[in-house]
């Protein structure tokens, strides 16, 4: 018996990687034999339409790149999640908009080095009758100078739900915070202590169980920011970062998330990790695009292939009774999560399957890569995106990056 698992694609304006994962998986072609049936799997991009709440929804997973700001769709992944058990890369209901502020706070309950960071009250009240009346009984007068003082300068001001480094300021000062308060308006605001004269900045993508972090230079445009640098980390440093990035989604059930940590003196610290659309655009991972549609892939097929379920509850209690522990050292409570990560992804179950089912992914993508297919797509994205007299000297630079990934991975 042959099972066709259906997986949608949730999109906004992106077309880069949604085309280059419908074609690498189509030349993937997983035809796979598992607890006695033959699975294959096919994708669709998903179309907004009225919905039923008890009408049957037709795919197996679902990958969702709109929710964050789209709200019916956001409704209908709810209701699919829980009436039609499709599968979801991220809990909707952990990453209700992106926001940062749970993130936050759950870092710092598990004993991760979060700067000091702050809630500021809205500079323009909510627009709501009962603002008044509620904020003349409870509101308390406060003082911006001192909430600065507490925190530190540098500091950074960025919205609670985050956003892609939208309405990010850097403050040096008083007076700079007090004029990014007054420009703030309605939107609520953390303002968070600076981590500057750092080591490294890195950035890490983490698909399932699979985690590539990176160089990153936030200083730079966006194509540029992305270091093609493989020894930038001490290997303490690098488990601490992979353990961080995977226990965050693990906690929260986020199975495709972007987060950052930067490391000063030998500490890291982690400033942002809840990205309900994590960063996948070709123009800006380049080198690391490759390796991201591959993961990409592979969960994805392993997650339809064995049925594993979705897990909408946390299990928080066993995370905290690690963090609580006072007779474990800061080592032995990473070595934890990551066994709370392994057993939350099914890390060995899923090397197995790949290695087992899907030991032609990594080749086969290094044939897309070396494609017409992949080229005209290429060719493609970079004369959408920059102006025509600039297209010649980005192809080539490009086409140069992508076949240095090429040539690592035959190496």
């Amino acid at each position: 018996m042959t099972r066709t698992h259906l997986i949608g694609l949730l999109l906004g304006t992106e077309d880069d990687w949604p085309t280059a994962f419908e074609q690498y998986l189509g030349r993937l072609a997983p035809r796979i034999q598992h607890d006695g049936e033959t699975h294959e799997v096919t994708t669709e991009r998903v179309t907004i339409e009225p919905f039923g709440l008890r009408q049957p929804v037709r795919h197996a997973l679902v990958i969702d790149r709109l929710s964050y700001w789209y709200d019916h769709p956001r409704e209908w992944l709810k209701k699919i999640a829980l009436l039609d058990r499709a599968y979801l890369l991220n809990n909707p209901f952990t990453f209700q908009s992106m926001e940062k502020h749970a993130a936050f706070c759950t870092a710092i309950r598990l004993g991760f080095d979060v700067p000091e960071t702050w809630l500021l009250p809205h500079k323009v009240p909510p627009e709501n009758e009962r603002f008044a009346p509620t904020a003349a009984r409870y509101n308390r007068a406060f003082d911006l100078d001192a909430v600065g003082e507490r925190v530190g300068y540098p500091m950074y001001m960025k919205p609670f739900h985050g956003g892609g480094w939208v309405n990010v300021t850097r403050i040096g000062s008083p007076e700079e915070l007090r004029r990014a308060y007054d420009a703030s308006g309605r939107e609520l605001m953390h303002v968070q202590a600076g981590v500057e004269g750092y080591d490294v900045f890195t950035r890490g993508l983490a698909i399932g169980t699979q985690t590539m972090v990176t160089h990153y230079d936030p200083t730079k445009p966006l194509h540029l920011r992305y270091q093609v640098d493989h020894g930038f980390l001490t290997p303490e440093a690098g488990r601490e970062i992979v353990t961080f990035g995977l226990s965050v989604g693990a906690f929260f059930r986020w199975e495709f998330n972007s987060f950052e940590v930067i490391v000063r003196d030998g500490r890291c610290y982690p400033i942002d990790f809840a990205n309900g659309t994590p960063d996948m655009a070709l123009i800006s991972l380049h080198y690391y695009f490759p390796w991201a549609i591959a993961a990409l892939a592979k969960w994805c097929v392993y997650c339809v292939t064995t049925g594993r379920p979705m897990r909408l509850d946390q299990e928080v209690g066993r995370w905290y009774q690690v963090a609580d522990d006072p007779g474990r050292s800061w080592k032995e409570k990473l070595r934890a999560y990551r066994g709370l990560v392994d057993d939350y992804y099914e890390a060995d179950r899923f090397q197995e399957f790949c290695d087992r089912h899907l030991g032609h992914a990594d080749e086969c993508m290094v044939d897309y890569v070396e494609s017409a297919d992949f080229d005209r797509l290429l060719v493609a994205i970079i004369q959408a995106a920059f102006p025509p007299h600039e297209h010649e000297q980005f192809v080539a630079h490009y086409r140069g990056l992508l076949a240095a990934w090429v040539a690592d991975q035959r190496s």
